[in-house]
C-alpha cells in the first residue's frame, strides 16, 4: 500500500514540474532567415531544428539555468545562457569565412596558387604554350594587360615600361631578372618554370608587401619538399642538361646543369644578324627544401651562369661597313627563406636574397662595363584573429649598388649605393563570406633623395552569385628612376602612379570570364632638362593608361581541349624623357590580342597546340618627319605551333615553331643620330633576329614510377 502511494506521488509530480516551450527564429546577421538550423539545450536531448522562417519550437522538462545552442554548416556555434521558461529567443548566427565559399579580392591580379578557386592561369600554363619558349614572361605576355615588345622579351604592362615590372622569388627580390641579349633582341627571364607550383601576376593593385614596382609585382612561390627520385635529360637543338632530383623524407634537394650554345642552329637556320659567336651561356640551379618541425619550411635556391655572344652589326650611316659587338655576363642569386606558424594565430615568413652580376658590352671601341651587387632580406609577421580579420605586418631593406665603367677615348666610371627601407601592414577584413576588404600601407625611405614615400592600397570584392563577383581596387606606387638616370643625378625623386581597378569575374566548372577597366596616372616621371643632353633632368614628367581588358577560359567544352582568349585595349601617353610634350610611347600598341590552345589526342599519344598573338601599331619617331613620334610600325601577327609526343611513358619529343608563316614583323626603327650631306636621317628597321624560330628536343626521365615524365613541364 505504501509502495502504491508513493508510486501515486510520483505520477502526480511529473505533471507539476511543468513542461516549458522555448521557440524563437534564427536569422544570420543580415536579418535573414536560417533554414535547418539545429537549435538546442546543450547537455540534453531536447531541441528542434528551424523551419523554412527560421523558427523553432521545442519542449523541455529541464529547469534553471540552462545553455542554448544553435549549430550550422557554415556558421560560427552560438550559446546563449538562459533561464528555462516560456519565452520566445531571437538567435543570429555569424557566417564562417572559409576558402572554400569566401569572396576573392581579384581585381589586378591573376592568382594561380595550388588549388585556388579563383585561379585563371596555372604555372603549368607557362611551359605548354606554343610561342613563349618555356618563359615565364612569355606565356604571361598571352594575358590581357600585356604588351608584346618582341625587341626586349620583357614584360610591359598597362602602359607601363619593362622595368616597371619585378620578379619576386619566396617574398624576395630578384635583382636583374633577365639574362643578356644582342641590341633589340629579346632577352629571356633566368628562372626556370619548373621549380614552381604558383604564380601570382598583378596587372596593377597589388598587396603593400610589394614594392619598388609602378605597374606590375610578379610574385612566385617555390616548390615546397619533392617526394619521389628522378633524374631527367635532355637533348635540344639549341642545348642539353640534366637535372635530379632526390627525396629524404623530411627534406629534398635538386640540381640543374645547362649549357646553350646556338652556333649549330645557326649553321641550319639563316639568320638576319652576322654573328661572330652564337650565343653560348652555361647555367647552374641548385634547390633544397626542409621540413622543419611540424610546420616549419626552409628554402635555398641559387642560380648561377656565365654567357657570351659577339656580333658584327652593320653601321647605319654605311651598312656596307660593320662594326664588331660583343655582350658578356656572369651572373649569381641566392635566395634563402623560412616560414613557420607562432602558435596558432600567429605565423612569420623571413628570407634573405643576394644578387651579383657583371655585365660587359662593347661596340666597336666603346665598351661598358657594369657591375651589379644586391640584397634583400624582409621579415613578415601573419595574425589570424578570426576567419574574417587577419593582419600582416612586415619591414624589409633593399640596396644595390652599381658602378658602370664607359671607355671609349678616356675611361669614365659613375656609380651609386642605394638601400630603401620600408615597412608596411595590411588588414584582410571579411564583413561575410561575400564581401571583404583588403586596407593596406607602405612606406619607403630612400638612402639616396633622403625622403620618405606613403602610400595606401585598398582593395574590396563582392560575390554577386556562387560564381561570380566585382572588385575594385586603388594604390599608389613609386619607384627609383631608371639606373642610368641615377648615374648622372643620384638625388633623382622616385617616380609615382596611382591605379585604379575595376573588374568582374565568373568562373564555373572550367570556365572563366574576366573584365577589368583601370586608369593609371604617372607623376614625377623624369624628363631632360634639354631633350637633346640627356644628362640633366627635371622631375615633373607626367602621363596616363587606361583602358579595358578581357579574358575567357574554357577547358570543359571541348574533350581534352583547353584554350583562352584575351583582349587589351590601352590608351596611353607619357611626357618624359626627351619627349618634347605628351606622346603615346614607343612600346604602347592600342589593341593586343591572344588565343591560345591546347589539346591532348590520346590515339596519337600527342599533345599539340597553338597560339596566335596580334599587336596593332607602334610609334616610333622618325627625326625625317616634322611631327614628333608620327611613325607607325605595321602591325604584329605571330602563329606559333607546339607538339609533344610520347615515345614511350618516360620519353617524348618535342618540336615547337614559333611565327610559323614567316611574317615580316618590324618592332620600330633605328636612325642615326646626324642627318647625311642630303640632310636625311639614315635608317633600318627593327625585325626578330630571323622569320621563325624551330625548336627539336628529346626528354628523358628515369625514375622507379615509370609514369613520370617530362610532358608536364612541355
Amino acid at each position: 500500500m505504501k509502495t502504491l502511494f508513493t508510486l501515486l506521488l510520483f505520477g502526480l509530480a511529473i505533471p507539476l514540474c511543468a513542461q516549458v516551450t522555448l521557440s524563437g527564429q534564427v536569422t544570420d546577421q543580415s536579418g535573414e532567415a536560417l533554414l535547418g538550423v539545429n537549435v538546442y539545450l546543450e547537455g540534453t536531448y531536447d531541441g528542434a531544428t528551424t523551419d523554412l522562417e527560421g523558427n523553432f519550437s521545442f519542449e523541455t522538462y529541464e529547469t534553471g539555468e540552462q545553455v542554448l545552442m544553435a549549430t550550422f554548416i557554415g556558421y560560427h556555434d552560438a550559446s546563449y545562457p538562459i533561464t528555462v521558461q516560456d519565452q520566445q529567443i531571437m538567435v543570429r548566427l555569424k557566417e564562417k569565412i572559409s576558402e572554400l565559399n569566401a569572396v576573392v579580392i581579384t581585381a589586378g591580379s591573376f592568382n594561380a596558387s595550388g588549388g585556388s578557386k579563383q585561379e585563371v592561369l596555372k604555372p603549368l600554363d607557362v611551359v605548354t604554350t606554343a610561342g613563349t619558349t618555356a618563359d615565364i614572361p612569355g606565356a604571361l605576355n598571352t594575358l590581357p594587360g600585356t604588351q608584346t615588345v618582341g625587341e626586349t622579351g620583357r614584360l610591359f604592362v598597362r602602359g607601363g615600361e619593362g622595368r616597371e615590372t619585378k620578379t619576386f622569388i619566396d617574398g624576395m627580390l630578384v635583382h636583374n631578372e633577365y639574362g643578356p641579349a644582342a641590341p633589340n633582341t629579346p632577352s629571356r627571364s633566368r628562372f626556370s618554370p619548373f621549380m614552381f607550383k604558383g604564380t601570382n601576376f598583378s596587372t596593377g593593385g597589388y598587396s603593400a608587401e610589394y614594392g619598388q614596382a609602378l605597374s606590375s609585382a610578379l610574385v612566385l612561390d617555390s616548390k615546397d619538399v619533392v617526394d619521389n627520385n628522378r633524374t631527367d635529360l635532355s637533348f635540344m637543338t639549341v642545348g642539353t642538361d640534366v637535372s635530379t632530383t632526390h627525396s629524404f623524407g623530411a627534406s629534398s634537394i635538386a640540381g640543374k646543369v645547362q649549357y646553350t650554345n646556338l652556333a649549330p642552329y645557326f649553321n641550319l637556320v639563316r639568320q638576319n644578324l652576322e654573328w661572330e659567336q652564337a650565343p653560348e651561356q652555361w647555367d647552374g640551379n641548385f634547390a633544397y627544401r626542409k621540413e622543419v618541425g611540424k610546420t616549419g619550411m626552409l628554402k635555398v635556391y641559387s642560380n648561377l651562369s656565365s654567357s657570351s655572344l659577339a656580333l658584327s652589326e652593320p653601321m647605319l650611316a654605311n651598312p656596307e661597313v660593320s662594326q664588331p659587338v660583343k655582350v658578356t655576363n656572369d651572373y649569381a642569386h641566392i635566395n634563402t627563406s623560412y616560414r613557420d606558424l607562432i602558435g596558432e594565430k600567429w605565423g612569420i615568413r623571413t628570407g634573405v636574397s643576394f644578387t651579383r652580376s657583371n655585365d660587359f658590352a662593347s661596340v666597336d671601341e666603346h665598351s661598358q662595363d657594369m657591375d651589379l651587387t644586391g640584397f634583400h632580406t624582409k621579415v613578415v609577421l601573419d595574425y589570424e584573429h578570426s576567419d574574417r580579420i587577419s593582419i600582416l605586418a612586415g619591414t624589409e631593406l633593399i640596396g644595390r649598388v652599381l658602378e658602370q665603367t664607359l671607355q671609349s677615348e678616356a675611361v669614365f666610371v659613375q656609380g651609386f649605393n642605394e638601400q630603401i627601407s620600408a615597412g608596411f601592414v595590411e588588414a584582410e577584413l571579411y564583413a561575410s563570406s561575400s564581401l571583404g576588404f583588403k586596407v593596406g600601407v607602405r612606406s619607403a625611405y630612400s638612402s639616396l633623395t633622403e625622403t620618405m614615400h606613403v602610400g595606401p592600397r585598398l582593395s574590396a570584392a563582392y560575390k554577386t552569385g556562387e560564381n561570380s563577383q566585382v572588385s575594385l581596387a586603388y594604390g599608389q606606387f613609386q619607384q627609383a628612376p631608371d639606373q642610368q638616370i641615377l648615374f648622372s643625378d643620384p638625388n633623382a625623386a622616385h617616380e609615382k602612379a596611382q591605379h585604379f581597378i575595376a573588374n568582374y569575374q565568373y568562373v564555373k566548372d572550367g570556365r572563366s570570364f574576366r573584365v577589368e577597366v583601370y586608369d593609371k596616372q604617372y607623376d614625377q616621371l623624369s624628363r631632360f632638362s634639354n631633350r637633346f643632353d640627356p644628362t640633366t633632368f627635371h622631375f615633373n614628367g607626367d602621363g596616363h593608361a587606361r583602358g579595358l581588358d578581357l579574358f575567357w577560359r574554357d577547358n570543359k567544352t571541348f574533350k581534352n581541349t583547353d584554350y583562352w582568349v584575351s583582349y587589351s585595349y590601352l590608351d596611353t601617353e607619357r611626357w618624359y624623357r626627351d619627349f618634347p610634350g605628351s606622346f603615346v610611347p614607343s612600346f604602347a600598341s592600342t589593341h593586343n590580342f591572344s588565343w591560345v590552345v591546347k589539346t591532348f589526342i590520346s590515339d596519337l599519344k600527342s599533345q599539340v597546340g597553338w597560339t596566335y598573338s596580334f599587336a596593332s601599331p607602334r610609334t616610333y619617331n622618325d627625326p625625317n618627319q616634322d611631327t614628333f613620334m608620327s611613325g607607325r610600325t605595321p602591325a604584329y601577327h605571330d602563329l606559333s605551333f607546339n607538339w609533344s609526343y610520347l615515345l614511350n611513358s618516360q620519353v617524348i619529343l618535342h618540336a615547337m615553331v614559333n611565327n610559323a608563316l614567316g611574317i615580316k614583323n618590324i618592332f620600330g626603327y633605328e636612325f642615326t643620330d646626324q642627318p647625311d650631306a642630303h640632310g636625311v636621317y639614315a635608317s633600318r628597321p627593327i625585325r626578330p633576329a630571323a622569320p621563325r624560330f624551330i625548336f627539336v628536343g628529346v626528354f628523358i626521365t628515369l625514375s622507379k614510377n615509370k609514369g613520370i615524365n617530362q610532358l608536364p613541364n612541355l
